[in-house]
């Protein structure tokens, strides 16, 4: 790709810089040997182990409130590295973690000859044994690629802070974030194991398809849809590798713009209380589809649907055999419809929507592993009490039931006061079914109870808390579904299994604002705090767009005469003094396209006009 950067060319450029020993705050050339601003504000921020300094300016992209996510990630791969490298005979080190040692007690004589002979014998493979620290080069170990590093906080925090580690490559299409990236890796030390890179992102892995060119680990945290990314993607990662994307667009995952999500993820999404559990499962199946054009396959290890975001991580297989099961049907013709157009409870229509992932989206035995290395250190991440309270909610989901249902939702379709969570768990419990929370949502049930038991479940319950049956229309949901009798008589008796270990211990288990105005933060662009200014600008231009005018006549008159006039200023408005609109210069927050043309006739008053609401 012409203009960009190849990774050789990248390493040797800033390896350059790296042995001239510039500071970061050096006022000399960039990585590139561009100049650099003289006066440049920076703000430093410490997050883990890293120290990362940044312009003020909106240059380089940074949201404080996804550390949860990059905690999260330094955890994962951390696990990755500890397997990958464990059936390689090497053992890792991780900060904080003690070796833990078994003690043997009231033992003979000759027990305690043979416990010392293989103890030393212990101590002796120990020594054999190859181990790998954080902040050192394990040559056999796990090639990394962030692709859209920003301000290389990511790839410096793995550096810092995950071992068995060969090599980080921070990669970034934009000039000053790599910039930016060559001062942080000198500033925190690691310009031995990370990389800096300037290039598309796609076109760097669609260079690393062969299998010896191949990353271990690929991380992918875009601004928005990952979309265009996920084909280099899955070829480009290694053969049982790690995949780590994240996804931004919520509302496109979540049903607000279902045409969107269909032409970015193949997929129709529906707007339903499930969305979130949905959004992970359609992001799951566009991975798949796009791994299984080229005979490979992915199998999840952990999907997270946090804040505003879903975070997947998946490992990558080849496999033809098991890509034609990804289809999930038999080699026969299909029966159908499993369904009739309209619901039979409540009789309205049914919504289509998919394909999505109908598996498992967790590793339960890997998510355990995760869950124990954060308990047993919990000083490492500054969330781990929300890690250790999201995996627990995790490893309690019953991972063969596909999507939930809310109380909420339930109680609001037949107009009737909402059950409690532990009345409504151990009504299904009595009616021998399985049921579990979601990490995705609070008053999320998963269960494997039919939607006709949960509905005599609502109608045992509205028998003990009645709705004014008056009120319903013959025509509404609520009447057809409280006109039927229920078959089950419902047990509300609270039981003890009712109530989750998760929250039998108070933990933290959903988010809560991590701070002021949190959120997707605004696009970093070029122009730095200038664009914003400017975007700030235009957006108080188009605020009063849709503004309603004053109803008193005087005071239409007199906002009419703070518009510009389109007219005048096309240099065709024939009315001068007499135009009820400006023809002086546009005040600031207010647009000429904000209202229509002046009237033709004099004898029309400008209450009469039809602006905009």
């Amino acid at each position: 790709m012409r203009g960009s950067l190849t990774l050789r060319s990248a390493r040797s450029v800033c390896r350059t810089r790296f042995i001239k020993g510039q500071s970061p705050g050096s006022n000399a050339t960039g990585p590139c040997g561009e100049e650099r601003p003289r006066e440049v504000q920076e703000t430093t921020v410490t997050e883990g182990a890293a120290k990362i300094v940044f312009p003020s300016a909106n240059e380089v992209f940074y949201n404080p409130v996804q550390e949860f996510n990059r905690d999260l990630t330094c955890a994962v791969i951390t696990e990755f590295a500890r397997i990958q490298l464990g059936a390689k005979g090497i053992q890792i080190k991780v900060p904080g973690e003690k070796d833990t040692q078994k003690v043997i007690v009231d033992l003979s004589d000759q027990e305690e000859k043979k416990v010392e002979l293989k103890e030393s014998e212990n101590l002796a493979s120990r020594d054999q044994h190859r181990t790998a620290a954080v902040g050192e080069i394990c040559e056999e170990g796990l090639h990394v690629l962030e692709g859209l590093a920003a301000s290389g906080l990511r790839s410096i925090r793995f550096a810092l802070e995950v071992p068995g580690l060969r090599s980080v490559v921070a990669n970034d299409a934009s000039a000053p974030a790599v910039d930016l990236i060559c001062q942080n890796v000198q500033l925190n030390g690691v310009a031995h194991l990370v990389q800096p890179s300037q290039a598309d992102a796609r076109m760097l892995m669609y260079q690393h398809q062969k299998v010896s060119e191949r990353f271990d680990v690929i991380d992918l945290d875009p601004y928005g849809s990952p979309a265009r990314f996920l084909d280099a993607a899955v070829q480009a990662v290694s053969e049982g590798g790690l995949l780590c994307v994240t996804c931004t667009d919520m509302a496109v995952l979540t049903g607000k713009s279902k045409e969107t999500c269909y032409s970015k993820y193949g997929a129709m999404a529906l707007k339903s209380r499930a969305c979130h559990e949905m959004a992970l499962r359609i992001v799951l199946h566009s991975l798949d589809l796009h791994a299984n054009c080229y005979q490979r396959f992915v199998v999840p290890l952990l999907s997270i649907s946090a804040d505003f975001y879903v975070r997947v991580f998946v490992r990558v297989f080849a496999s033809p055999a098991k890509v034609k099961a990804s289809a999930r049907v038999k080699f026969s013709a299909a029966c159908g419809p499993p369904v009739t157009p309209e619901c039979e409870h409540c009789g309205q229509q049914h919504q289509l929507g998919g394909p999505i992932w109908a598996e498992p989206i967790h590793d339960l035995d890997f998510v355990g592993r995760v869950l124990e290395a954060v308990s047993t250190n919990p000083g490492r991440f500054n969330t781990s009490e929300r890690i250790r309270g999201v995996l627990s909610v995790i490893t309690e989901e019953l991972p063969d039931v596909p999507l939930y249902y809310t109380l909420d939702q339930l109680s609001s379709t037949i107009h009737c006061s909402t059950p409690s969570l532990l009345k409504f768990r151990s009504a299904l419990l009595h009616a021998d079914f399985r049921v579990s929370l979601s990490h995705t949502c609070k008053n999320a049930v998963k269960t494997d109870a039919p939607a006709s038991t949960l509905w005599d479940i609502m109608r045992c319950w509205e028998k003990e808390h009645p709705v004014k049956r008056e009120r319903l229309s013959e025509t509404s949901p609520a009447f057809r579904i409280l006109s039927v009798e229920p078959r089950l008589q419902a047990n509300f008796t609270i039981r003890e299994d009712a109530n989750p270990s998760s929250r039998q211990r108070r933990l933290k288990r959903f988010q809560v604002n991590p701070e002021a105005n949190w959120g997707p933060r605004r696009r970093a662009r070029p122009g730095g705090k200038a664009a914003d200014e400017a975007m700030e600008e235009r957006h108080m231009v188009l605020r009063n767009k849709r503004k309603e005018p004053p109803e008193n006549a005087a005071q239409r008159a007199a906002w009419l005469k703070t518009v510009p006039c389109k007219r005048f200023k096309e240099g065709n408005c024939q009315r001068g003094d007499q135009c009820c609109y400006s023809h002086s210069p546009p005040a600031r927050g207010v647009s000429a396209d904000a209202v229509p043309d002046c009237p033709e006739t004099s004898n029309q008053s400008p209450l009469g006009l039809g602006l905009p609401l």
